[in-house]
């Protein structure tokens, strides 16, 4: 019987869901016949894994210093055995500006954006409106401002002392249309999945994990030729930064009566959320993964140097 440690919680912003995806991977591990242990991720990590010994570490941090590579390295220098993808690609995929240089040079078409200090994206518009300010290497929507064609003045919360983010934000062309995204397991592409805020907003922190803040209609409603399209570029993006195990694309797709017919690949999720509202739960249930199965191969996937 392997034993398999869930790393869940730890320290960022994300800490909450972060509990929520560890929790419920837990227990299906267990209910799949794996010894599991529960690790509230601190700063002791290296050391309470060490003493622990487990045959493999389930990956379910959110954010910085679970989702960036810096965990990965201590697994790797730990030689233990873990999910999820390497040191290198999550480091790449969680710096919002280095995965989109990647990903263009593999033909995955990308917003035009603008990287520097929040206070000098908060002194005067960077971009014309509309645009969107986001930190360069958060997730769950964590900092992200929307800036409308209509705003005369940048979003002055980048002025305030309680900014709880990185000082480096990306401003990006915001991309009208529907929100779309599409998972990777292992070297295969799963389906498609449209995410409809009730209100016809965009997808926020709420939208994403709190019950009703979104319906997931998969497959998505879209053209078939869209759709592969969404598929191939997920597998573009996933292999160009080098993934492993799962991930998840975001895109945008324009496809109003007037609009510009884009489609557009908006960043990468290499430690995607398994809470009950997940979307990569779904879309492995859609190809004929169940949930204790899903895991069970994410388990079996795991290993040193990703």
């Amino acid at each position: 019987m392997k034993h398999v440690a869930v790393l869940m919680g730890g320290w960022s912003a994300e800490r909450p869901v972060s509990l929520s995806t560890g929790e419920a991977c837990a227990k299906a591990l267990e209910d799949e016949g794996f010894s599991v242990t529960r690790v509230d991720v601190d700063r002791n990590l290296s050391e309470r894994l060490a003493a622990l010994k487990p045959d493999v570490a389930f990956n379910a941090l959110h954010g910085p210093y679970g989702e960036d590579g810096m965990v990965q390295g201590i697994l790797e220098y730990l030689e233990i055995a873990y999910t999820h993808s390497g040191v290198l690609a999550s480091a790449l995929a969680m710096d919002k500006e280095r995965a989109k240089t990647i990903v263009r040079r593999v033909g995955v078409p990308v917003a035009d954006a603008k990287v520097m200090h929040r206070i000098e994206a908060a002194q005067k518009h960077v971009m014309k409106p509309p645009y969107v300010v986001k930190p360069v290497n958060e997730g769950s929507s964590f900092g992200v401002l929307i800036v409308g064609e209509d705003r005369s003045n940048p979003p002055q919360e980048l002025y305030s002392d309680e900014w709880a983010f990185n000082d480096t934000v990306m401003v990006e062309r915001f991309v009208y249309g529907r929100e779309l995204t599409c998972a990777v397991m292992g070297n295969v592409a799963l389906g498609v999945t449209e995410i409809v805020s009730p209100d016809g907003g965009w997808y926020d922190y709420d939208a994403k994990y709190k019950e009703g803040g979104s319906k997931h209609v998969l497959p998505a409603d879209i053209l078939p030729n869209i759709y592969q399209k969404i598929q191939t570029l997920s597998l573009k993006a996933h292999q160009a930064i080098g993934c492993r195990g799962v991930s998840r694309s975001d895109f945008r797709f324009d496809d109003r009566v007037n609009g510009t017919g884009e489609l557009i690949w908006l960043e990468v999720n290499t430690q995607p959320g398994m809470t009950p509202t997940s979307l990569l739960p779904e879309l492995a249930q859609h190809a004929g993964h169940s949930f204790g199965e899903l895991l069970t191969w994410i388990v079996e996937d795991a290993s040193c140097r990703r």
